[in-house]
This record gives structure tokens, C-alpha cells and sequence, in this order.
């Protein structure tokens, strides 16, 4: 049972983390390069860097994409530090959009999807229908590897080695937080993170308040591949790395006291398991960028000040 149910599990995951990039970039080549100009243009004013943020990352299903790609801007010099943090404000709350498509559990439309996805791909001569296409593949593709991953871990409720581990996360959050982040530092992906706990939950696998301190440790978890990519740019450039990763360091830790108040709102956004998550995965980027976006300046001059060093 063990052996199936990793094969699936990993079979699982490796389908949808495929099915977002083959989504992400087709919705990329498709409206793209409008968004990186955009992007540049329109992000002077801190509130409509926030929203920029948001749409576009809702849009490419990748805050990862969207993140390394600010921070290569600002070493170009084609942003400052407040317009990056601002975009990045914005990608956090974009990039939830995810969770709430994984939470409808729409695997009944995988196949459909697949198929008329690949006929666009494949068949069609236009430059926008191919790309659109490839989107409607990718997100296919994205819920087969769900529903592959929700048959593996079926058998898991009967394995009580499982059931201790994933029972200790609602005991102890802080594990369920680190858990959360190493996973999603692993696999660079969020969304994975994220569609995983939906599973969990929606055959109470794992309580609430588990779930909710994975999705906790996902947002750390994602800044990781924003660090990567500053190694060997500008100061700025490392700042703006640093700043997306205090910025939800400082979310959780902000969250963390209020875990029991916060589970208790969730209750009343809905009565699933899994839009409960989505939910959280939502409410705390959003909370956590309003928290920020009035201190901006206040923000940025911290970051400078804890990144020293000429511009």
C-alpha cells in the first residue's frame, strides 16, 4: 500500500505542478509581454503596484514567476525598491486565486479539459487560440494530478503513523509552519502546497488548524526562489528579496497568536474543508498587504536599513 500510495502521491504532484507551468506559460505567451510593460509603467503609485501585482499573478498562476521577475527589473534598474514591494504585496494576494480554483474541485473536467486543450494546442493555426489552448491543457492537467493524489492518499486514514503526524501539526502549529515552508521551498510552488492541504482536509486527514499552519509555512516557503535569483544582482535587487521574505515572516508571526480567532472566522466564510483553506490561503495575504501597504515608505526605509549597503 506504501509503495502505491507514494507513486501516486509523487505521480500526483509531479502532474500538477507540470499542469500549472504548462497553464502558466501558455497564459504567459499569450498576454505576457502587455504585463511586463505594464508592469513597468504602472507601478509609481504603491496601491496600483499592489493591484498589478494581484492581476498578474492571478493571471500567470505563478507569484514564483512574477517575484524572480521583479526582482530581475529592479536590477536592471527598471524599478525601485517601493514599486518592487509594492508588485510583490500584490503577488501575494494574486497568487491565492490557485487555491480557490483547486478548492471547486473540478476533477470531473480534467479529461474534457485535457482533451479540448490538446486539440487547440495541436490543431489550431492561430498564434492566441494555440496559447489559450495550452492554458486549458495546463489546467487539465493540473486537476488529474489533484485527483490522482486525492486516490493515493485515501488509504493513508487507515495508517496511523500518518494520522499521529498530521495530528501533531494541529497540536503543535509551529511544526505544521516549518513543515509547510520546507515543502514548499522543495517544490517551488505554493499552489502545490496549498492543493495538497485542500486534499488533506477534504477527507479530514488533517484538522483545521493543521492545515491552516501549513498554509502558514507555504508563504514562507515561496520566498525562497526570490533569494536564489538575487544571488549576484544589485543591493536593491537583494533587498527586494529580503522584503518579500520579512514581509511574510512577518504575516505569520503577526497570525500566529490569533490562530484560534482566525480558525473561527474561517467557520463562517464556509462550511468545506476545503474552501476553509483557500479561504485562510486568501484572507492572510490579503490582511497581511493592508497591514503593510499603509507603512510602505516606513518598510522600505527598514529593509535599507537592515540590507545595508550603496546603491
Amino acid at each position: 500500500m506504501l509503495t502505491t500510495t507514494l507513486f501516486g502521491l509523487v505521480g500526483g504532484l509531479g502532474l500538477f505542478l507540470f499542469g500549472v507551468n504548462v497553464m502558466a506559460e501558455g497564459l504567459q505567451k499569450s498576454a505576457g509581454d502587455k504585463m511586463r510593460r505594464t508592469l513597468e509603467v504602472l507601478t509609481n503609485i504603491p496601491l496600483m503596484g499592489v493591484i498589478m501585482g494581484a492581476v498578474v499573478t492571478a493571471v500567470t498562476h505563478s507569484s514564483t514567476a512574477i517575484t524572480v521577475m521583479v526582482v530581475g527589473f529592479v536590477n536592471a534598474g527598471l524599478m525601485t525598491l517601493k514599486q518592487a514591494v509594492s508588485v510583490i504585496l500584490g503577488a501575494n494576494v494574486g497568487t491565492t486565486v490557485t487555491a480557490q480554483l483547486v478548492a471547486f474541485h473540478l476533477t470531473e473536467y480534467a479529461l474534457p479539459a485535457i482533451g479540448l486543450g490538446f486539440a487547440l494546442f495541436f490543431f489550431s493555426n492561430h498564434r492566441l487560440t494555440k496559447y489559450v489552448g495550452q492554458a486549458i491543457l495546463g489546467f487539465g492537467i493540473l486537476f488529474l494530478g489533484m485527483d490522482t493524489m486525492t486516490s493515493a492518499l485515501r488509504p493513508l486514514q487507515e495508517l496511523p503513523i500518518f494520522t499521529d503526524l498530521m495530528l501533531s501539526f494541529g497540536r503543535y502549529p509551529f511544526l505544521g509552519i516549518l513543515a509547510g515552508a520546507l515543502f514548499t521551498a522543495a517544490v517551488q510552488s505554493s499552489g502545490a502546497t496549498i492543493g495538497l492541504v485542500i486534499i488533506l482536509a477534504g477527507q479530514n486527514l488533517i484538522s483545521m488548524q493543521g492545515g491552516l499552519a501549513l498554509v502558514l509555512g507555504s508563504n514562507i516557503g515561496t520566498t525562497v526562489a526570490a533569494l536564489l535569483a538575487s544571488i549576484g544582482t544589485s543591493i536593491t535587487a537583494r533587498r527586494t528579496a529580503v522584503a518579500h521574505l520579512i514581509f511574510n515572516i512577518g504575516g505569520v508571526v503577526i497570525f500566529y497568536p490569533f490562530l484560534h480567532l482566525f480558525l473561527k472566522l474561517l467557520a463562517f466564510t464556509s462550511t468545506s474543508p476545503a474552501r476553509e483553506i483557500a479561504n485562510a490561503h486568501t484572507l492572510f495575504n490579503v490582511v497581511n498587504a493592508l497591514l503593510v501597504l499603509p507603512f510602505i515608505n516606513n518598510f522600505v526605509a527598514f529593509i535599507t536599513r537592515i540590507v545595508p549597503g550603496d546603491e
